[in-house]
Protein backbone atom coordinates (compact mmCIF):
# COMPACT_ATOMS: atom_id res chain seq x y z
CA UNK A 1 0.00 0.00 0.00
CA UNK A 2 1.36 3.43 -1.00
CA UNK A 3 1.35 5.76 1.35
CA UNK A 4 3.28 8.86 0.39
CA UNK A 5 1.20 10.11 -2.44
CA UNK A 6 1.46 13.70 -3.44
CA UNK A 7 -2.37 15.10 -2.96
CA UNK A 8 -0.99 18.17 -5.82
CA UNK A 9 -4.46 19.70 -4.84
CA UNK A 10 -5.82 19.44 -1.06
CA UNK A 11 -9.07 20.85 0.20
CA UNK A 12 -10.52 20.27 3.43
CA UNK A 13 -12.10 16.84 2.88
CA UNK A 14 -11.44 14.14 0.63
CA UNK A 15 -13.75 12.63 -2.19
CA UNK A 16 -13.69 9.16 -1.87
CA UNK A 17 -15.88 6.27 -4.19
CA UNK A 18 -18.44 5.51 -1.75
CA UNK A 19 -20.31 2.85 -4.08
CA UNK A 20 -20.25 1.82 -7.22
CA UNK A 21 -23.13 0.76 -9.55
CA UNK A 22 -24.05 -0.17 -13.57
CA UNK A 23 -26.68 -1.37 -15.73
CA UNK A 24 -26.57 -2.77 -19.40
CA UNK A 25 -29.58 -3.94 -20.89
CA UNK A 26 -30.60 -7.47 -21.92
CA UNK A 27 -30.68 -7.64 -25.28
CA UNK A 28 -27.16 -8.26 -27.07
CA UNK A 29 -25.91 -8.01 -30.78
CA UNK A 30 -23.17 -10.34 -31.15
CA UNK A 31 -20.24 -10.60 -34.18
CA UNK A 32 -22.43 -13.80 -36.02
CA UNK A 33 -25.22 -11.06 -35.50
CA UNK A 34 -23.55 -8.74 -37.95
CA UNK A 35 -22.39 -11.54 -40.14
CA UNK A 36 -26.40 -11.40 -41.03
CA UNK A 37 -26.20 -7.20 -41.71
CA UNK A 38 -22.75 -6.30 -42.76
CA UNK A 39 -20.01 -7.58 -45.10
CA UNK A 40 -17.70 -8.61 -41.84
CA UNK A 41 -17.05 -11.54 -40.11
CA UNK A 42 -16.54 -12.42 -36.39
CA UNK A 43 -12.36 -12.94 -37.15
CA UNK A 44 -12.46 -9.54 -38.59
CA UNK A 45 -13.96 -7.95 -35.80
CA UNK A 46 -12.26 -9.42 -32.89
CA UNK A 47 -8.79 -9.15 -34.36
CA UNK A 48 -9.46 -5.07 -34.88
CA UNK A 49 -11.37 -4.55 -31.96
CA UNK A 50 -11.72 -6.99 -29.38
CA UNK A 51 -15.04 -6.88 -29.44
CA UNK A 52 -17.64 -9.95 -29.20
CA UNK A 53 -21.39 -8.53 -27.72
CA UNK A 54 -22.92 -5.19 -27.37
CA UNK A 55 -25.71 -4.74 -25.27
CA UNK A 56 -28.11 -2.60 -26.90
CA UNK A 57 -31.41 -0.59 -24.93
CA UNK A 58 -35.11 -1.81 -26.31
CA UNK A 59 -37.66 0.28 -27.32
CA UNK A 60 -39.12 1.08 -23.51
CA UNK A 61 -35.44 1.42 -22.69
CA UNK A 62 -33.92 5.21 -22.41
CA UNK A 63 -30.01 7.27 -21.27
CA UNK A 64 -32.27 7.91 -18.50
CA UNK A 65 -33.37 4.97 -17.44
CA UNK A 66 -30.44 3.09 -17.87
CA UNK A 67 -28.61 5.66 -15.95
CA UNK A 68 -31.34 5.42 -13.07
CA UNK A 69 -30.90 1.93 -12.67
CA UNK A 70 -27.28 2.14 -12.23
CA UNK A 71 -27.68 4.77 -9.86
CA UNK A 72 -29.73 3.13 -7.49
CA UNK A 73 -26.82 0.22 -8.04
CA UNK A 74 -24.39 2.59 -6.56
CA UNK A 75 -26.71 3.76 -4.05
CA UNK A 76 -27.00 0.46 -2.75
CA UNK A 77 -23.50 -0.32 -2.54
CA UNK A 78 -22.99 3.37 -0.67
CA UNK A 79 -25.89 2.20 2.16
CA UNK A 80 -26.93 5.35 0.91
CA UNK A 81 -30.79 7.20 0.12
CA UNK A 82 -31.65 8.83 -2.99
CA UNK A 83 -32.43 11.92 -0.68
CA UNK A 84 -29.12 11.95 0.39
CA UNK A 85 -27.90 13.11 -2.83
CA UNK A 86 -27.01 16.52 -3.29
CA UNK A 87 -25.52 17.12 -6.83
CA UNK A 88 -26.35 14.54 -9.86
CA UNK A 89 -23.84 14.76 -12.47
CA UNK A 90 -24.93 12.79 -15.91
CA UNK A 91 -22.07 12.31 -18.75
CA UNK A 92 -23.56 11.32 -21.89
CA UNK A 93 -23.84 12.41 -25.60
CA UNK A 94 -27.23 10.71 -26.14
CA UNK A 95 -29.42 12.78 -24.05
CA UNK A 96 -32.72 12.00 -23.13
CA UNK A 97 -33.65 14.90 -25.65
CA UNK A 98 -32.22 18.25 -26.18
CA UNK A 99 -33.83 19.41 -22.97
CA UNK A 100 -34.78 19.18 -20.29
CA UNK A 101 -31.16 17.23 -19.31
CA UNK A 102 -31.52 13.53 -18.68
CA UNK A 103 -29.79 14.39 -15.09
CA UNK A 104 -33.10 15.89 -14.41
CA UNK A 105 -34.88 13.00 -15.24
CA UNK A 106 -32.64 10.61 -13.17
CA UNK A 107 -33.06 13.06 -10.16
CA UNK A 108 -36.83 12.57 -10.96
CA UNK A 109 -37.08 8.62 -11.23
CA UNK A 110 -35.00 8.13 -8.08
CA UNK A 111 -36.59 10.46 -6.14
CA UNK A 112 -33.59 12.33 -5.48
CA UNK A 113 -35.44 15.82 -4.22
CA UNK A 114 -32.64 17.40 -2.54
CA UNK A 115 -30.21 17.17 -5.54
CA UNK A 116 -29.70 19.52 -8.51
CA UNK A 117 -28.67 18.39 -11.29
CA UNK A 118 -27.02 18.57 -15.02
CA UNK A 119 -25.83 16.72 -18.11
CA UNK A 120 -22.17 17.12 -18.97
CA UNK A 121 -21.12 16.57 -22.63
CA UNK A 122 -17.73 15.59 -23.22
CA UNK A 123 -18.09 11.92 -25.04
CA UNK A 124 -16.23 8.88 -24.16
CA UNK A 125 -14.13 11.25 -21.81
CA UNK A 126 -17.78 12.76 -19.99
CA UNK A 127 -17.34 10.32 -16.93
CA UNK A 128 -13.86 11.44 -15.97
CA UNK A 129 -14.74 14.94 -16.29
CA UNK A 130 -17.55 14.13 -14.33
CA UNK A 131 -15.62 12.89 -11.27
CA UNK A 132 -12.84 15.46 -11.68
CA UNK A 133 -16.28 17.85 -11.44
CA UNK A 134 -17.50 16.31 -8.02
CA UNK A 135 -14.42 16.15 -6.31
CA UNK A 136 -14.20 19.98 -6.52
CA UNK A 137 -17.31 20.29 -5.41
CA UNK A 138 -17.23 17.93 -2.28
CA UNK A 139 -13.34 18.95 -1.30
CA UNK A 140 -14.81 22.10 -1.10
CA UNK A 141 -17.05 21.44 1.68
CA UNK A 142 -19.86 22.32 -0.34
CA UNK A 143 -21.49 18.93 -1.00
CA UNK A 144 -20.73 15.83 1.03
CA UNK A 145 -22.42 13.45 -1.54
CA UNK A 146 -22.56 14.12 -5.10
CA UNK A 147 -23.48 11.05 -7.93
CA UNK A 148 -21.38 11.04 -10.63
CA UNK A 149 -23.47 8.77 -14.03
CA UNK A 150 -21.74 7.91 -17.15
CA UNK A 151 -24.79 6.69 -19.68
CA UNK A 152 -25.24 5.92 -23.30
CA UNK A 153 -28.15 4.64 -25.90
CA UNK A 154 -25.36 4.75 -28.80
CA UNK A 155 -27.54 1.80 -30.77
CA UNK A 156 -29.99 5.25 -31.41
CA UNK A 157 -27.07 7.17 -33.13
CA UNK A 158 -25.33 4.33 -34.69
CA UNK A 159 -25.51 3.65 -38.89
CA UNK A 160 -26.00 -0.21 -38.61
CA UNK A 161 -24.91 0.11 -42.76
CA UNK A 162 -21.30 1.40 -41.96
CA UNK A 163 -19.74 -1.92 -40.95
CA UNK A 164 -15.88 0.07 -39.85
CA UNK A 165 -18.31 2.22 -37.48
CA UNK A 166 -21.33 -0.51 -36.61
CA UNK A 167 -19.87 -3.01 -34.64
CA UNK A 168 -17.74 -0.85 -32.13
CA UNK A 169 -20.81 0.73 -29.88
CA UNK A 170 -23.24 -0.17 -27.47
CA UNK A 171 -25.34 0.97 -24.42
CA UNK A 172 -25.41 0.95 -21.00
CA UNK A 173 -24.55 3.12 -17.69
CA UNK A 174 -22.44 3.10 -14.80
CA UNK A 175 -22.36 5.38 -11.42
CA UNK A 176 -20.31 6.03 -8.69
CA UNK A 177 -21.13 7.93 -5.39
CA UNK A 178 -18.35 10.24 -4.76
CA UNK A 179 -18.44 11.30 -0.80
CA UNK A 180 -16.45 13.95 1.33
CA UNK A 181 -14.82 12.54 4.18
CA UNK A 182 -12.09 13.60 6.52
CA UNK A 183 -10.28 10.13 7.59
CA UNK A 184 -9.71 6.82 5.35
CA UNK A 185 -8.39 6.52 2.06
CA UNK A 186 -7.10 9.58 -0.18
CA UNK A 187 -10.05 8.97 -2.88
CA UNK A 188 -10.00 10.73 -6.10
CA UNK A 189 -5.86 12.32 -5.53
CA UNK A 190 -5.80 14.31 -8.93
CA UNK A 191 -6.97 14.91 -12.21
CA UNK A 192 -6.01 15.90 -15.36
CA UNK A 193 -8.32 16.69 -18.27
CA UNK A 194 -7.50 18.41 -22.00
CA UNK A 195 -9.96 19.35 -25.15
CA UNK A 196 -8.81 19.98 -28.83
CA UNK A 197 -12.04 21.63 -30.50
CA UNK A 198 -9.58 21.54 -33.64
CA UNK A 199 -10.14 17.89 -34.12
CA UNK A 200 -13.60 17.52 -33.67
CA UNK A 201 -13.92 16.37 -37.42
CA UNK A 202 -11.80 12.83 -36.08
CA UNK A 203 -15.64 11.96 -34.00
CA UNK A 204 -18.62 13.31 -34.76
CA UNK A 205 -22.13 13.48 -34.70
CA UNK A 206 -23.13 16.57 -36.90
CA UNK A 207 -27.36 16.42 -36.70
CA UNK A 208 -29.50 18.20 -35.19
CA UNK A 209 -27.72 21.27 -33.42
CA UNK A 210 -27.72 25.20 -34.51
CA UNK A 211 -25.30 24.08 -37.41
CA UNK A 212 -27.26 21.44 -38.78
CA UNK A 213 -31.28 22.46 -37.09
CA UNK A 214 -34.23 20.48 -37.69
CA UNK A 215 -35.74 23.23 -40.20
CA UNK A 216 -33.21 22.62 -42.82
CA UNK A 217 -32.86 19.29 -44.90
CA UNK A 218 -29.07 17.89 -44.22
CA UNK A 219 -26.66 18.09 -47.20
CA UNK A 220 -25.97 14.38 -46.35
CA UNK A 221 -28.61 12.54 -44.90
CA UNK A 222 -25.48 10.74 -42.97
CA UNK A 223 -25.01 13.06 -40.41
CA UNK A 224 -27.77 11.91 -38.24
CA UNK A 225 -25.24 8.89 -37.28
CA UNK A 226 -22.11 8.81 -35.74
CA UNK A 227 -19.15 9.53 -37.67
CA UNK A 228 -15.36 8.06 -36.77
CA UNK A 229 -11.59 8.35 -38.22
CA UNK A 230 -10.15 5.17 -36.83
CA UNK A 231 -6.90 5.55 -37.83
CA UNK A 232 -6.72 9.04 -36.97
CA UNK A 233 -8.36 8.37 -33.39
CA UNK A 234 -5.93 5.52 -32.79
CA UNK A 235 -3.15 7.37 -33.29
CA UNK A 236 -4.13 10.69 -31.30
CA UNK A 237 -5.52 8.38 -28.27
CA UNK A 238 -2.23 6.42 -27.73
CA UNK A 239 -0.41 9.38 -27.19
CA UNK A 240 -2.80 11.51 -25.42
CA UNK A 241 -3.25 8.73 -23.01
CA UNK A 242 0.19 8.41 -22.50
CA UNK A 243 0.58 12.25 -21.87
CA UNK A 244 -1.80 11.50 -19.41
CA UNK A 245 -0.67 8.39 -17.62
CA UNK A 246 2.63 10.15 -17.18
CA UNK A 247 1.48 13.17 -15.93
CA UNK A 248 -0.71 11.41 -13.40
CA UNK A 249 2.40 9.68 -12.42
CA UNK A 250 4.76 12.76 -12.03
CA UNK A 251 2.62 15.26 -10.20
CA UNK A 252 1.26 12.02 -7.68
CA UNK A 253 4.70 11.23 -6.98
CA UNK A 254 4.00 7.45 -8.20
CA UNK A 255 5.48 5.13 -9.93
CA UNK A 256 4.14 2.84 -12.59
CA UNK A 257 4.82 0.11 -10.18
CA UNK A 258 2.56 1.91 -7.78
CA UNK A 259 -0.64 1.77 -9.74
CA UNK A 260 -2.72 -1.51 -8.62
CA UNK A 261 -5.81 -1.24 -11.91
CA UNK A 262 -5.87 0.37 -14.76
CA UNK A 263 -8.99 1.12 -16.35
CA UNK A 264 -8.89 2.94 -19.94
CA UNK A 265 -11.95 3.62 -21.84
CA UNK A 266 -12.74 0.53 -23.43
CA UNK A 267 -12.45 2.18 -27.28
CA UNK A 268 -10.83 -1.18 -28.86
CA UNK A 269 -9.00 -3.55 -27.65
CA UNK A 270 -5.89 -2.97 -29.65
CA UNK A 271 -5.42 0.90 -28.05
CA UNK A 272 -5.47 -0.71 -24.54
CA UNK A 273 -2.93 -3.01 -25.37
CA UNK A 274 -1.02 -0.56 -27.33
CA UNK A 275 -0.89 2.29 -24.71
CA UNK A 276 -0.34 -0.92 -21.54
CA UNK A 277 3.09 -1.84 -23.58
CA UNK A 278 4.58 1.91 -23.92
CA UNK A 279 3.85 2.54 -19.92
CA UNK A 280 5.46 -0.66 -19.14
CA UNK A 281 2.27 -2.13 -17.17
CA UNK A 282 1.55 -5.91 -16.69
CA UNK A 283 -1.26 -6.88 -18.28
CA UNK A 284 -2.96 -8.46 -14.83
CA UNK A 285 -3.34 -4.46 -13.93
CA UNK A 286 -5.14 -3.49 -17.10
CA UNK A 287 -8.91 -4.13 -17.08
CA UNK A 288 -10.45 -4.99 -20.40
CA UNK A 289 -14.06 -5.35 -20.83
CA UNK A 290 -14.72 -3.98 -24.21
CA UNK A 291 -15.15 -7.99 -25.44
CA UNK A 292 -18.76 -7.99 -23.27
CA UNK A 293 -19.92 -4.61 -24.14
CA UNK A 294 -18.03 -2.89 -26.92
CA UNK A 295 -17.40 1.01 -26.60
CA UNK A 296 -20.39 2.40 -24.49
CA UNK A 297 -18.81 5.97 -24.20
CA UNK A 298 -19.34 7.65 -21.12
CA UNK A 299 -20.79 4.77 -19.43
CA UNK A 300 -17.69 2.22 -20.32
CA UNK A 301 -15.25 3.36 -17.36
CA UNK A 302 -18.23 3.64 -14.67
CA UNK A 303 -18.85 -0.03 -15.61
CA UNK A 304 -15.78 -1.64 -15.99
CA UNK A 305 -15.01 0.20 -12.32
CA UNK A 306 -18.22 -1.53 -11.21
CA UNK A 307 -17.01 -5.45 -12.18
CA UNK A 308 -13.58 -4.49 -11.03
CA UNK A 309 -14.63 -3.62 -7.30
CA UNK A 310 -17.35 -6.69 -7.71
CA UNK A 311 -15.19 -9.23 -8.99
CA UNK A 312 -12.69 -8.36 -5.87
CA UNK A 313 -10.12 -6.46 -8.43
CA UNK A 314 -9.65 -3.61 -5.98
CA UNK A 315 -8.85 -3.65 -2.54
CA UNK A 316 -8.72 -0.60 0.26
CA UNK A 317 -6.04 0.89 0.01
CA UNK A 318 -5.07 0.29 -3.29
CA UNK A 319 -4.80 2.86 -6.72
CA UNK A 320 -6.44 3.65 -9.57
CA UNK A 321 -5.91 5.34 -12.60
CA UNK A 322 -9.23 5.56 -14.72
CA UNK A 323 -8.43 7.19 -18.46
CA UNK A 324 -10.04 8.32 -21.49
CA UNK A 325 -10.24 9.91 -24.98
CA UNK A 326 -12.87 11.09 -26.61
CA UNK A 327 -14.84 13.34 -29.00
CA UNK A 328 -14.06 16.77 -28.98
CA UNK A 329 -11.25 15.72 -29.23
CA UNK A 330 -10.96 15.23 -24.99
CA UNK A 331 -9.13 13.43 -23.00
CA UNK A 332 -8.32 12.81 -19.16
CA UNK A 333 -6.86 10.96 -16.09
CA UNK A 334 -7.80 10.87 -12.65
CA UNK A 335 -5.86 9.22 -9.90
CA UNK A 336 -8.28 7.40 -6.73
CA UNK A 337 -6.90 5.88 -3.97
CA UNK A 338 -9.74 3.22 -2.71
Amino acid sequence: MVTDITVPYPGAYRAVVAGTGSFVPAQTLTNEDFTRMVDTSDEWITTRTGIKVRHIAGESETTATLAAEAARMALADADMKAADIELIIVATITPEMVFPSTACFVQHMLGAHNAWAFDLCAACSGFVYGVATAREFVVSGRYKNVLVIGAETLSKITDYEDRNSCVLFGDGAGAVVIQGSTQGPLGIVYSSSSSDGGGWTSLNCQAYGSRNPVSRPLNDPKKIFMTINGREVYQLAVRRIVEMVEECLDRCHLTIDDISMFIPHQMNARIIESVAKRINLRAERVFINIDKYGNTSAASIPIALDECCRQGKIKSGDIVLIVAFGAGLTWGATVIQF
